[in-house]
């Protein structure tokens, strides 16, 4: 992106750990200089996910400035850009839930309202997109650039634009930012045969199906001890990530009859780092998958619980890599297919290429588009509308009366009172509610 400037400035906006990984990253990709060029200011949407400080520190991101903000109090932080000798940010990227991403390019539209120059904004999918296609992208709608992590998927966002008459220009085919590390080399005997389950908050969803996934790992264990079998998980009870986890893997282990074999056990931290001594992915559809196919890593999709839309992994039918837990008891290995593997942005060379091309296109010019979202008050009255109104913006994304007039941190009641209202919403999702879903199918 051409500039004058010494530093570059890019502001991101997440509402959870993975998405501020994915959005910092995705930030540093879209920027051609190198890091040391280039400011990163992060901003937390405040919400039930906003990641604690252990999260934040696990995905190895550093910003050089990072604060939580209301969408209106990020809002009035992008409205004052370039004032009052102010460098402007020159890009924006919003790693957000598909009605906070709507909201908030309506809320910048406002502010911008009338000006020639802007930031360029960027939005897009952490991972694999098989749920809510058509709601998900509309609600993205809007953004200059709404990345795809591969060719399927630009071809997909592409056709529900297009089939709704919205321009897709803004759809740019890129991959995953977080794929790298070295290949796997099936020589290396440094360590055990590893095996690492990526487990996934909500998928499956059920106790019966989480206990069933955790009884097989514990077999796999026992009938191969000279393996080590790690299961990977996203967050300690109590935390949150993109998605609601109500039966922890952690709480379901304390009640193993035996306890957990000594080649087998839990472990946290950067998911890069684990694959690098993983000899065999185990996961049900976990993004891990597209991370170790990068790597060229041995990975099994499990299909012991069917091969359906409401786990994700039918996303990976055609990819070689469906099999269940007897077949890799049975040392089973599975092999990619090519073809499919071309289609799933596994490759980073040279994929953001046409991301940064449009990126430096957009800042060339002498005067920059208005956001134009496709869900307006014309195009969805009964439903634009409320999805603003829960970032507190009127219909026009103005914010409206009693919003939140300025960004400020918040002093020690607030915060204390804001950490016992994410513990009453866990306790609500981690105990009240299994509890009630089962009374409810006596």
């Amino acid at each position: 992106m051409p500039s004058t400037r010494k530093k570059q400035r890019v502001a991101v906006l997440a509402d959870s750990d993975t998405r501020w990984k994915w959005g910092s990253l995705t930030a540093s990709r879209l920027i051609e200089d190198s890091r040391q060029d280039v400011r990163l200011d992060g901003y937390l949407l405040r919400g039930r996910a906003t990641p604690t400080p252990r999260q934040l520190a696990e995905v190895g991101v550093r910003a050089d400035t990072l604060r939580e903000v209301t969408a209106v109090e990020f809002l009035r932080a992008m409205e004052g850009q370039g004032q009052d000798g102010d460098e402007p940010y020159d890009l924006i990227v919003l790693a957000l839930v598909g009605g906070a991403v709507q909201a908030l390019l309506h809320g910048l539209a406002h502010s911008w309202r009338g000006r020639e120059q802007r930031p360029v904004v960027a939005t897009g999918y952490v991972g694999v997109v098989y749920e809510k296609l058509a709601d998900g992208l509309l609600l993205r709608h809007g953004a200059d650039l709404v990345l795809a992590n591969s060719r399927q998927d630009a071809e997909r966002f592409r056709a529900v634009y297009e089939g709704v008459g919205a321009d897709a220009g803004s759809v740019v085919e890129c991959a995953l930012p977080f794929l790298g590390g070295e290949p796997y080399d099936s020589g290396r005997t440094q360590h055990p045969y590893t095996v690492v389950f990526a487990a996934q908050p909500s998928v499956p969803e059920s106790r019966k199906d989480r206990a069933y996934l955790l009884d097989r790992m514990v077999a796999h264990a026992r009938r191969h001890p000279e393996r080590e079998v790690l299961i990977k998980l996203r967050s300690k009870p109590g935390e949150h990530t993109t998605h609601i986890e109500e039966l922890p893997y952690q709480k379901l282990a304390q009640k193993v009859p035996g306890g957990l074999p000594a080649n087998c056990r839990l472990v946290y931290g950067h998911m890069g780092e684990v694959l690098d001594r993983t000899d065999l992915l185990v996961t049900v559809s976990s993004t891990a998958a597209l991370e170790s196919l990068h790597r060229r890593i041995p990975t099994a999709v499990l299909t012991d619980l069917g091969v359906r839309e409401a786990l994700g992994n039918h996303h990976f039918v055609g990819s070689g890599c469906l099999a269940s837990w007897d077949q890799l008891d049975e040392g089973h290995v599975p092999e990619p297919d090519e073809a499919w593997l071309a289609r799933q942005g596994v490759e980073v060379e040279g994929a953001y290429d046409a991301a940064r091309a449009r990126v430096a296109e957009l800042a060339a010019l002498d005067r920059m588009p208005p956001l134009d979202p496709y869900y307006t008050p014309v195009t969805a009255p009964g439903y634009q509308p409320g999805v603003l109104a829960r970032h507190h913006l009127g219909p026009d994304g103005a914010p409206l009366p009693g919003a939140p007039l300025a960004a400020k941190e918040p002093g020690p009641v607030r915060q204390v009172v804001r950490q016992a209202a994410r513990g009453a919403y866990r306790h609500g999702v981690q105990r009240v509610a299994p509890v009630i879903r089962r009374m409810g199918e006596l």
